[in-house]
């Protein structure tokens, strides 16, 4: 399937390229703002879901709220990798240098690709993410930075959700740092600024 998306070159060289995903009912220009935050020299790559509900912009199916449909899951990892890769062809950027930083719905569908593949990404920004698969595929992450933002009253996300991502990407080899704020499902402000200072620190 294909992505309604926005693409925004950036005018520097070897420049990372941030893959945004937004939330459920959102579309391809949430988190722009929010890239050109974290990486002001960065490409930004900006995709819209492409499977709605009730009207709503998502990135893969649910049974219920917070019951992923783990097959239609599954799939949409697989379009989405092969998307990016011909569009990285394309557009002429280095899909080794792709950082993706997704929200809720988004956030989810980054998470089940590094359960899919080995190392995927070199580091990944998950802004309240829950566990993708039940008993899914679980890959080496050996060579992935991974930023997760959390809420501890997170009403969608409880904290032991994050705790338990946290726990299965470490033993999947991924670096994690988990953040926390006394808030709920919604970006924060304080959590933006600790997600920009961890992105400055990476090296790979």
């Amino acid at each position: 399937m294909s992505y309604t998306y926005r693409y925004i070159p950036s005018d520097k060289e070897n420049a990372n390229t941030l893959l945004l995903l937004h939330g459920t009912g959102g579309n391809e220009n949430d988190l722009l703002d929010i890239g050109r935050f974290i990486d002001p020299n960065a490409n930004l790559l900006s995709l819209r879901g492409n499977e709605p509900e009730n009207g709503m912009n998502r990135f893969f199916k649910r049974l219920a709220p917070g019951q992923f449909d783990e097959e239609n899951l599954k799939y949409h990892v697989q379009d989405l990798y092969t998307f990016i890769a011909d569009l990285a062809q394309e557009k002429k950027f280095d899909v080794n240098r792709i950082i993706p930083l997704g929200y809720s719905n988004g956030a989810n569908l980054i998470a089940a690709s590094l359960y899919s593949y080995a190392n995927p990404y070199s580091a990944a920004l998950l802004l309240h993410p829950m566990v993708p698969f039940a008993d899914g595929p679980k890959e080496k992450l050996d060579k992935s930075q991974i930023f997760i933002a959390a809420g501890n009253n997170d009403p969608i996300c409880a904290p032991e959700e994050s705790q338990q991502l946290t726990k299965e990407i470490e033993e999947m080899g991924g670096e994690v740092n988990l953040h926390w704020e006394t808030a709920g499902h919604s970006i924060t402000s304080d959590e933006l600024r600790a997600a920009k200072e961890w992105y400055e620190r990476l090296k790979f």
